[in-house]
């Protein structure tokens, strides 16, 4: 693909993490930083910027356990 779609990618995942910061609710902000951190890692390992890859990635892994973490409270609760 060429740079120019990655560098778009890049744009997408900017607006997406923005989002995700407006939320009120902790679910989809973290349903929503988790897509634009994806988009990072993508991103970044296109661009070869590991270091924005990797700290995306470990973003991703904090997102995914969080929200775990809410799902099984919320299951715990009925």
């Amino acid at each position: 693909m060429t740079a120019e779609y990655w560098e778009w990618v890049g744009y997408l995942a900017s607006v997406v993490v923005a989002i995700s910061l407006m939320m009120s609710d902790i679910k989809k902000l973290r349903w929503w930083n988790l897509c634009g951190c994806i988009l990072f890692v993508a991103y970044g390992s296109a661009i070869g910027a590991t270091p924005v890859a990797l700290v995306n990635g470990f973003i991703v892994c904090i997102n995914v356990y969080y929200l775990i973490q809410i799902y099984r409270h919320e299951a715990n609760q009925l």
